[in-house]
C-alpha cells in the first residue's frame, strides 16, 4: 500500500503545500523563505529517506512564528495520514547523532498520543536567517500534528548550526526506524490494544 499524501493549509498568515512519501529515496524539494530552516527540513527528508516537497510562504515580515508553527502542524499531519492504520510499522525508533562538536539523542514513538520532551539551548537567537527561539515550538507543533511522542535531548555542542543539524538528523533516523515496516509483523497493528489513535 502506498504511504503517500498531499495536503495544504492556507490561512491569513501562511500558505503551505506538502507532498510526502514515507517509502521514498530521500528526494527533497524545499521552497520556503527561511533558508536555514529549509536546510534543516532537507536534512530531515534526506536522512529519513522521506520523499518530500514543501512549498510555503508566510507573514515572516511580522515574525517567523506563524510559518514555523504551521510547517510543523502540516508536516505532522501529513506523516500521520501517510501511516494509515499504522499496520506493520516498528512504531518506535531512537538515534544518537553526532555532528562535529554536537551530540543529540532523539527518540520517537508513533503512539497516537502527543507528548514532547525537549532539552536544548542555543547560544544565538539567530542561526543564519532562522530564529532558534522557535525550535521547541516547531517540535511541539510537529508532535501534535503527528500525534506522536518525541523526546529530544542535546547531550553536547558548541556550534548552534551543528546542534540543530544533529537534532534534525537524529529525528530523521528515529522516524525512519519507527515508520519502517517490520517484516515479522507486517500485517499487525503495533499495540496491545489492537489500534493506534
Amino acid at each position: 500500500m502506498a504511504r503517500k499524501v498531499e495536503l495544504s493549509r492556507k490561512t491569513k498568515e501562511t500558505d503551505i503545500f506538502i507532498s510526502l512519501d514515507l517509502d521514498g529515496q530521500g528526494e527533497v524539494e524545499i521552497d520556503i523563505p527561511i533558508k536555514f530552516f529549509g536546510h534543516m527540513l532537507e536534512a530531515l527528508g534526506k536522512h529519513s529517506m522521506l520523499d518530500i516537497r514543501i512549498i510555503a510562504k508566510g507573514d515572516i515580515e511580522v515574525d517567523q512564528h506563524h510559518l514555523i508553527e504551521d510547517l510543523g502542524i502540516v508536516l505532522g499531519r501529513g506523516i500521520r495520514q501517510a501511516l494509515g492504520d499504522y499496520r506493520g510499522i516498528f512504531r518506535a525508533g531512537s538515534f544518537i547523532y553526532p555532528m562535529d562538536d554536537a551530540l543529540a539523542m532523539v527518540a520517537v514513538d508513533l503512539s497516537g498520543r502527543p507528548y514532547i520532551h525537549f532539552e536544548a539551548d542555543f547560544r544565538r537567537r539567530f542561526c543564519g536567517d532562522y530564529d532558534t527561539d522557535l525550535t521547541k515550538h516547531f517540535f511541539e507543533a510537529l508532535t501534535n500534528g503527528m500525534q506522536a511522542n518525541i523526546a529530544i535531548k542535546l547531550l553536547a555542542g558548541e556550534n548552534d548550526h551543528h546542534k540543530l543539524e544533529a537534532i534534525f538528523k537524529g529525528l530523521a533516523k528515529s522516524l525512519r526506524q519507527a515508520w519502517n515496516i517490520d517484516p515479522r509483523a507486517s500485517n499487525t497493528i503495533p499495540s496491545t490494544k489492537g489500534v493506534i489513535l
